[in-house]
């Protein structure tokens, strides 16, 4: 067979279209590797391997016949578990939904299943995707693809695990602060966060339901733009998804006009690792020879994202996880206790400590005498940071910006430290807390070989940019 590990997802249908390979030989190639590596890894939660085999039946099948085949036919994805796939777990990483199997697809599963993909597994990820390090699992870290003993990233760090080692070429996880971006950076991978409303939320499990917003991984530009193409667009059954004209973003990479892209001061202030200040550096001097333009420009309010993001977040989340009670699905504690003591029992033993943790924040802040102290004034706050691009965008087509202070750090470094695991996400909260597009873009590495990404945001739903400027990088 072809070496499945170097081809793209846009090699793949072809090679399948070609009849150079059958969809079940590379779906069955994928499952090994998801087994073997995905296990050493521990990428995967599931296996989906009966439907998936099935699904890639469906595709040769097609192709025997002359019958017409999806853009993404017999292209194998993995799913985060927070995405709802009838017949098999969504565990959302914890113990609280012990054996839940969804009784529905999520609409990005039914939107990839009408290209003809194959859906080939569910990934590890941080509790109800409250992590930066993908270690608050209830099934263990996951481990970086390329430095074992360093994170993936979180909360998706399980998806872009198994993007970078080659398992599936491209993956799905969501961002709620930068859980797709920030592990994109670390495992050397693309990662996109659409605007806010771009991708159907049906079927995703709620954390904060104002920023949440599925996003995919891939490793190269081209498959990130027809994957996005294929999953975008407005849903009726979420109100919060967007009625947008989206172009054709596969067929749009290349843009001979220059872009004008703005350098915010404050994104290199203190706190910023030296190696990723220099791959950045980097970055805008090969742009400029480009011919690109660039401008210094602020965004005062962005010192303040964190803060912001740690009451909006865990406020929302708060009142999102109040249904795991044990009652309607998922693990329960009973024996014969008063109801009150079997959720008690239930949340006690289900919930992991960061999850505890945030739900506890999220209710203080929400509580009588402190919510107009406390939640109120970070919701304006977030509405300040997003007037400031707003009026940034009048004057630039992108911002560039790191992604992450630092490269990969090592399993355990930052578990005991909230506050430091939380500045982790500092330069991708902004882009969330406002709803706009951002794109991690694997650029360069510290001196030890450790992947660093390089990020671009745009105005919201100007995905297109990203895309663009993202295919630059990659020529």
């Amino acid at each position: 067979m072809l070496d499945y590990k170097k081809m793209s997802a846009t090699d793949i249908r072809e090679a399948i279209a070609t009849r150079k390979v059958t969809a079940v030989e590379i779906v069955q190639e994928s499952i090994r590797l998801a087994k073997t590596e995905g296990k050493e890894l521990n990428a995967f939660v599931t296996i989906c391997e009966d439907k998936a085999l099935t699904q890639a039946k469906v595709v040769d099948d097609k192709v025997k016949s002359g019958a017409p085949i999806g853009s993404l036919a017999g292209v194998p994805i993995a799913l985060k578990d927070n995405i709802s796939y009838t017949d098999y777990l969504c565990s959302c990483g914890s113990h609280i939904l012990d054996k839940y199997v969804p009784p529905y697809d999520a609409t990005l599963v039914t939107r990839l299943l009408s290209a003809d993909a194959v859906i080939i597994g569910k990934t590890n990820m941080d509790e109800f995707a409250m992590g930066s390090s993908n270690e608050n699992s209830y099934y263990g870290p996951v481990k970086n693809p390329r430095f074992p003993d360093r994170v993936p990233g979180g909360s998706s760090g399980g998806s872009a695990a198994s993007v970078a080692q080659g398992i599936v070429p491209l993956a799905f996880g969501s961002e709620t602060g930068g859980s797709v971006r920030q592990p994109a950076s670390f495992c050397g991978v693309y990662g996109m966060k659409p605007s806010y409303g771009g991708i159907s939320r049906y079927g995703l499990v709620a954390f904060a339901s104002s920023t949440d917003q599925i996003s995919p991984i891939a490793r190269n530009v081209a498959d990130l733009a027809t994957v996005f193409k294929v999953t975008c667009g407005r849903d009726p059954r979420d109100s919060t998804s967007v009625a947008f004209d989206h172009p054709d973003y596969p067929n749009r990479l290349e843009r001979k006009e220059k872009f004008t892209i703005g350098i915010p001061r404050e994104y290199f202030a203190e706190g910023l690792d030296p190696e990723v200040n220099a791959v950045v550096q980097k970055c805008i001097s090969e742009l400029k020879k480009a011919g690109h333009s660039f401008i210094d420009i602020s965004l005062p309010m962005t010192d303040k994202g964190v803060a912001v993001y740690y009451i909006v977040a865990p406020a929302e989340a708060s009142a999102n996880l109040a249904r795991f009670d044990g009652v309607k699905y998922g693990l329960r504690k009973s024996g014969d206790k008063e109801l009150a003591d079997m959720y008690g029992d239930t949340r006690a033993s289900g919930f992991g400590a960061e999850v505890k943790r945030r739900i506890m924040l999220g209710t203080y802040v929400l509580s009588s005498g402190y919510y107009d102290a406390y939640y109120i004034k970070a919701s304006k706050v977030r509405e300040l940071m997003r007037c400031e691009f707003e009026e940034v965008f009048r004057a630039v087509d992108l911002i560039i910006s790191p992604t992450a202070p630092t490269p990969a750090f090592r399993i355990g470094e930052k578990i005991d430290d909230p506050l430091a695991m939380y500045l982790s996400d500092a330069y991708t909260i902004p882009a969330s807390l406002a709803g706009i597009p951002a794109i991690s873009i694997p650029y360069g590495s510290a001196s030890d070989g450790r992947p660093i990404g390089v990020q671009f945001t745009a105005g919201g739903f100007n995905e297109l940019a990203l895309f663009q400027v993202a295919k630059m990088m990659e020529q």
